[in-house]
């Protein structure tokens, strides 16, 4: 059947404004400078998905001078006029985009990139930054009153970066919910070793320096990442179970251990892998660094650092986070127990698997030792606000909130929910709710008066 005059006028005027419309929708737009965390507002960064950071960095003790070339292969999730990178206080000297130079301006710690063409949605690009200067250390109540981030020490760096100080000392979309994989490639005075993530690559001199190739082939969040550089007496070998194990302490504290950090995270690595499913990454390990005035260690994918000799409590609590924050990380900050209340309750699994205490009896000392009026109840644990995100209620009643949950559904589903959890989200990010959900799938049972409590409200909950 043909169709009238009008018809057709009128099916091509149709077919007109669907064309604009479409080639409105997909008209190249800037990308967002954060990602939409309430906590940090522009960490992170919209428009693309970072798929693999290239690291070059030199470091000079002396001068305390860092320069370094970074590479990231991102894919563009809109058509793209101009992205962001977050990178702190340190100097840029040159952008390319796929090869070609690029213009750029800066905004505090945004800078933004303007390629000379537009980068279409669904498509591979490449942005190499050239930059230097002398990193700065990051300091205020988030992490417990102390430096963090790139922290000078005696003979060279300690590098520990969350929340948002791993563009301290690279260009990222810094954030845990935009994960990469790396090939980091640390350039350090001879005599010094500079110790990352994954599996160790290479070792070369060249002049004056040693050069160190590490590859981290899992997707991993950019707080994760390290450049620690020093003098270190490194052990290597596999766990019981078959793990690769790289354990580097400074020797400065060779004779101060109180406990066998190699030992200890080979058999925990071996446990864990029994209780939370199998181990996620190529590698084990540790970094032991004389930095004491850090006052913290943090779980860097694959070797978790420890800014001084720690006890075998705090070892089982960072190589939880391999399962609990590194493999599965939080989607958004507010949800920080999900890594640190479940860290914690390890504890108190280790207490319970070395005989030495239930995680019942540890669950009522914490619980009776804070009367109800006690600042510790006063924190909302699924949204502790940004300067309390670490508060040790995070920790503790994050851990309770684990043991009522193991009360409440029986241990045979509680160990199953544990490894379903990190297999549902290996290598990804995820949240509260979606835990409560797989909880309630798993036991078969409504818990919303179990974790509204616990988590939602503040105020001692009753037993």
């Amino acid at each position: 059947m043909a169709l009238s005059r009008s018809a057709r006028l009128g099916a091509l005027a149709t077919a007109a404004a669907s064309f604009l419309v479409v080639a409105a929708s997909s008209a190249p737009t800037p990308g967002a400078d954060g990602i939409g965390d309430s906590y940090f507002p522009q960490l992170g960064n919209g428009g693309y998905d970072a798929r693999h950071y290239d690291l070059d960095v030199a470091y000079n003790p002396d001068t305390d001078r860092l320069d370094g070339r970074t590479t990231l292969t991102a894919r563009a999730t809109q058509s793209l006029s101009s992205f962001n990178l977050d990178l702190q206080k340190l100097d840029v000297t040159k952008v390319e985009v796929n090869g070609r130079r690029a213009e750029f301006t800066r905004e505090g710690d945004e800078i933004r990139v303007t390629p000379r063409g537009t980068l279409k949605k669904g498509r591979e690009f490449r942005v190499t930054v050239t930059y230097g200067g002398v990193p700065v250390a990051l300091n205020g109540p988030i992490v417990f009153g102390s430096d963090y981030g790139w922290m000078k020490t005696a003979d060279g760096v300690f590098v520990a970066c969350e929340p948002n100080a791993a563009s301290t000392w690279f260009p990222s979309s810094d954030h845990p919910a935009d994960k990469a994989t790396y090939d980091i490639r640390i350039k350090a005075p001879k005599g010094l070793t500079g110790v990352s993530n994954g599996r160790l690559i290479s070792t070369r001199d060249k002049g004056g320096q040693t050069i160190t190739h590490w590859r981290e082939k899992k997707p991993m969040a950019t707080y994760l990442a390290t450049a620690t550089i020093g003098r270190f007496d490194v052990k290597t070998g596999r766990t019981p179970a078959g793990t690769p194990i790289y354990v580097a302490v400074d020797p400065v504290l060779a004779n101060s251990n109180s406990v066998d950090v190699y030992a200890v995270t080979a058999e925990a690595t071996d446990y864990w892998s029994q209780i939370f499913g199998p181990y996620p990454f190529e590698e084990t390990g540790a970094i032991v660094d004389d930095m004491p005035e850090a006052g913290f260690s943090l779980e860097v994918q694959s070797k978790p650092a420890y800014s001084a000799v720690r006890d075998e409590s705090t070892i089982v609590h960072e190589l939880a986070h391999q399962w609990f924050g590194d493999s599965v990380s939080v989607e958004r900050w507010k949800d920080i127990w999900l890594n640190e209340g479940f860290a914690t309750y390890a504890q108190w699994l280790w207490a319970e698997h070395k005989g030495i205490r239930s995680a019942h009896d540890s669950f009522r000392a914490g619980y009776d030792a804070r009367p109800a009026g006690a600042a510790f109840w006063g924190i909302k644990v699924a949204d502790p606000q940004r300067d309390t995100m670490f508060a040790s209620a995070v920790y503790q009643r994050g851990a309770m909130t684990l043991q009522m949950l193991r009360e409440r559904i029986g241990d045979t589903a509680f160990f199953k929910l544990l490894p379903a959890w990190t297999k549902l989200h290996k290598y990804g990010n995820a949240n509260t709710d979606q835990f409560i959900r797989l909880a309630e799938k798993i036991s078969g049972r409504q818990l919303d008066d179990l974790f509204q409590p616990w988590l939602f409200t503040t105020g001692k909950p009753t037993l």
